[in-house]
């Protein structure tokens, strides 16, 4: 009884020197500058069941739970857009249909739930035809019941692929062009970036500013690859069911003291 008692007082403690820092940080940020997009790989569900002695499924779970209130966080420090990648395509192919299915219905409960917000406009970033009918319908719902709305916008990548996407891109180029008998030679000699960037999953919305991952992994797994050229990174240790606003804190801090050399 002690033990659990000593066990709650110190809960206790952190959780209040916790919220005395997190206030001390949303001060501080106040008046610095603040990223417009940001993108979130969230990784470490599996391995935070793992150590729970949990099924994935529940991690899985606990990371869609934790969708939301990290997106009105995103929303209370201004924050115009937030992409969020959910689902890889390497993960469509690699990963076994007992933990693949679960994941499917997380996302499918996840665009719900996020839809009922009436300030968020959903916009899905990816290759739906890729992916299960139930799970393409209920991310097409979310989009068309959200897009009339004037608020921050929430990207849900799923079954989503750097290099697929730049391969899209260049090859609805290039049935455009042909639809509008350009010759191929023109084409390469007119060729610039922005004609690949037109063609984006994201085409039409700013490259993101900041890209967090979770879980310690410092890499970007094909995240956004051509719209990250010059985005800032941060790189978290904590598992993505236990991301904290103190760690949203700090990495909207650490990106207000960058030095953005977007030149290069």
């Amino acid at each position: 009884m002690k033990r659990r008692i000593r066990m709650a007082i110190r809960a206790a403690a952190r959780h209040l020197l916790e919220g005395i820092y997190v206030d001390y940080l949303e001060r501080k940020l106040r008046p610095l500058p603040k990223p417009k997009h940001v993108a979130i790989i969230l990784d470490g569900n599996r391995r935070w069941a793992h150590e729970r002695d949990m099924a994935v499924s529940r991690g899985h779970r606990a990371g869609g739970e934790k969708v939301g209130e990290v997106l009105e966080w995103c929303a209370a420090e201004g924050v115009e857009i937030v992409t969020l990648w959910l689902l890889s395509t390497d993960n469509l192919v690699k990963r076994e249909q007992s933990e693949l299915i679960p994941l499917l219905r997380t996302i499918e409960r996840t665009a719900d739930e996020l839809v009922r917000h009436p300030k968020w406009r959903i916009n899905l970033v990816g290759a739906p035809e890729l992916l299960p009918a139930s799970t393409r319908d209920a991310l097409e719902r979310a989009v068309e019941a959200s897009k009339s709305r004037v608020g921050m916008q929430v990207n849900m990548a799923v079954a989503y692929g750097g290099r697929r996407e730049v391969v899209d891109a260049v090859r609805a180029l290039l049935q455009e062009h042909e639809r509008l008998g350009t010759p191929i030679s023109e084409l390469a000699e007119q060729l610039t970036d922005e004609h690949i960037a037109a063609h984006l999953y994201t085409k039409g919305q700013p490259d993101p500013d900041l890209v967090i991952r979770t879980s310690g992994e410092q890499r970007l797994g094909g995240f956004l690859l051509w719209q990250s050229a010059k985005s800032e990174f941060w790189f978290g240790d904590v598992y993505w069911p236990d991301f904290r606003k103190v760690d949203l804190l700090r990495a909207l801090r650490d990106f207000s003291k960058r030095d953005r050399r977007l030149g290069g």
